[in-house]
């Protein structure tokens, strides 16, 4: 029986783990198109190119909280 809880436990965290892994693709994707925006776009979306050099230099961990519910 111990087996099985230990197996139980070990595959309740895979899935946490490969989403968190598959969200920090995401957002190093998304802020690599944001370095490739020029200003005309950057306009269209709200933002300042210094505001869109920040947060594409932003670490791909450094996340709001609720993306990682």
């Amino acid at each position: 029986m111990p087996l099985d809880l230990a197996h139980a436990a070990r595959s309740h965290h895979r899935p946490g783990l490969l989403r968190r892994i598959g969200l920090m693709f995401g957002v190093a994707r998304q802020r690599h198109a944001l370095k490739q925006l020029d200003e005309r776009l950057l306009d269209d979306i709200g933002l300042l190119p210094d505001e869109a050099r920040a947060e594409a230099a932003r670490p791909v961990w450094d996340v709001p909280r609720t993306w990682l519910r």
